[in-house]
């Protein structure tokens, strides 16, 4: 079943986000006040509530508080206008400030709701969990860390590659679109922040070593990819 998402918006219009998380398959309820949302929660729990400040006369800080104690851990994003105070509110996950994209939000969306096996696509290395969809990897079984766009990708493109050689050129080319590699410091970052995640000791890296002079291999005893379960 879809992950079921309350919006608590003013009257957006045509900005409102609603039809951006329908078509990407969520169950979307709208409403307009505070107490509108706190009656469509206390009559039909939800997996996320996005408070949408950026077309009300407040900031909903008291509301989303109010939310909070109501909901306990439901993920609660909170979106205000360009102009609008960016101070934080107490129990609000994630702030956005217009404007953005509904990708954006999208993104931030699935990186808040728990993975959906059936739905999600799932790539296991070894004791390496990589969530698509979700952009998110867990080692271990000790729980996500969350990733960013690139990073997902350069993981994937290790783990699809188990035990070769991978230099710094083709890593460019797949992960960046590029065949420059005259300045690969972002490269050295993200290796850098991957070697964070997946190693126990990210200063002597068994998992992701460096190939003097050839560029990066990816090892571990076992490699099983899975698309859901």
């Amino acid at each position: 079943m879809a992950a079921s998402i309350l919006i608590v918006e003013g009257k957006a219009g045509e900005h409102s986000f609603a039809p951006a998380l329908e078509k990407a398959g969520y169950q979307v309820y709208v409403v307009h006040t505070g107490a509108a949302a706190l009656s469509a929660i206390d009559q039909s729990p939800v997996q996320l509530i996005v408070f949408d400040a950026s077309y009300m006369r407040t900031n909903g800080a008291r509301t989303c508080h109010r939310l909070r104690r109501a909901t306990e851990t439901t993920p609660i994003i909170h979106i205000r206008a360009e102009q609008q105070s960016m101070d934080n509110v107490i129990g609000v996950d994630v702030f956005m400030q217009r404007p953005f994209t509904p990708r954006k939000l999208l993104n931030r969306i699935r990186a808040l709701l728990p993975a959906d096996e059936v739905k999600e696509e799932v790539v296991r290395y070894g004791s390496i969990c990589l969530y698509r969809t979700k952009r998110s990897v867990e080692v271990n079984g000790q729980g996500e860390s969350q990733l960013t766009p690139k990073l997902t990708q350069l993981l994937e493109e290790f783990i699809r590659h188990p035990n070769e050689v991978l230099s710094r050129r083709q890593l460019m080319q797949n992960v960046w679109d590029t065949d420059y590699i005259g300045d690969t410091r972002t490269l050295d970052v993200h290796i850098r922040w991957m070697r964070e995640l997946i190693e126990d000791d990210p200063a002597r890296p068994v998992i992701l070593r460096t190939v003097r002079n050839k560029g990066y291999i990816f090892c571990h005893p076992t490699f099983v990819a899975a698309n859901g379960k």
